[in-house]
């Protein structure tokens, strides 16, 4: 056992018998570019039902690490299982027909096209192919009309993507995420660029999406929002995780404490 990983382990409560099985298992990880390691050794876990939180400085690693489970990126080592199933290497669609979803740092709307279309290409069985004929079904039609409510973006459903503000766009990458009815949807960096207003709307839909089962891992750099919402938190540093724990465990790392809280 690595000293990362001896970490991660004495951080984390005693597993007993009666303890769901993790639904999302990184185990050595390991993203190497030429001679430069993006990613080593990384290992943790994202308990079911959970909202678990990623964090570190800028280069830590962690959008690396979105790219390796979400399969934008092979790994050159190591494992990602998802519900006991490994999807390390998968091509991307599959991993979302898994039952993975993500959002990016920079919102990936299709701005030619209205926002409620931007929902409904992501439908798991016609999508853009049966928009393109003409053909929508219509429950995919209802249901992307329900996420668009859930988001609050009805009023604005036929307007194109690309006349929205930022804001409005990080809601609609949600609400297009949610359209293939992911178990973990991947957050990275939810409330950057974001208002204060909406950063609380956000954190309150994330909320009630995890009350009602959606599991949740996220890369976030705001830590008020990140200790507020988080059940565990994986902290990352040089490419490796550094301890995973409770964010009261977080909160009274020497290390952590020093590198990224401060003591204050």
């Amino acid at each position: 056992m690595t000293a990362t990983a001896a970490m991660v382990e004495r951080m984390e409560p005693a597993r007993g018998s009666s303890e769901p099985a993790p639904l999302l298992q990184v185990e050595g990880l390991t993203k190497a570019f030429g001679g430069l390691h993006a990613v080593e050794d990384c290992t943790f876990e994202v308990a079911p039902g959970s909202i678990t939180s990623l964090v570190g400085p800028n280069g830590a690693g962690k959008t690396t690490v979105f790219n390796l489970v979400s399969g934008l990126l092979a790994p050159s080592s190591g494992s990602v299982r998802f519900e006991g199933r490994e999807v390390s290497g998968l091509a991307p669609h599959k991993i979302v027909r898994s039952g993975v979803g993500r959002t990016f740092q920079i919102t990936r709307e299709l701005g030619e096209l209205t926002v409620l279309e931007n929902v409904i290409v992501n439908a798991p069985t016609h999508g853009l192919r049966a928009m393109l004929r003409g053909s929508v079904l219509h429950h995919e039609r209802d249901r992307a009309l329900e996420l668009l409510d859930l988001v609050g973006l009805t009023r604005v459903a036929h307007d194109l993507a690309k006349s929205l503000s930022y804001g409005q766009r990080k809601l609609l990458e949600l609400a297009a995420v949610l359209m293939a009815d992911p178990r973990l949807v991947m957050l990275d960096e939810p409330a950057g660029g974001v208002n204060p207003r909406l950063i609380e709307d956000l954190m309150d839909l994330v909320g009630n999406l995890n009350r009602q089962g959606v599991t949740f891992l996220v890369v976030e750099h705001n830590m008020d929002v990140v200790m507020d919402m988080s059940d565990s938190i994986v902290v990352m540093a040089h490419g490796q995780v550094v301890i995973q724990g409770t964010p009261e465990q977080v909160q009274t790392n020497d290390e952590v404490l020093d590198a990224y809280l401060g003591r204050s």
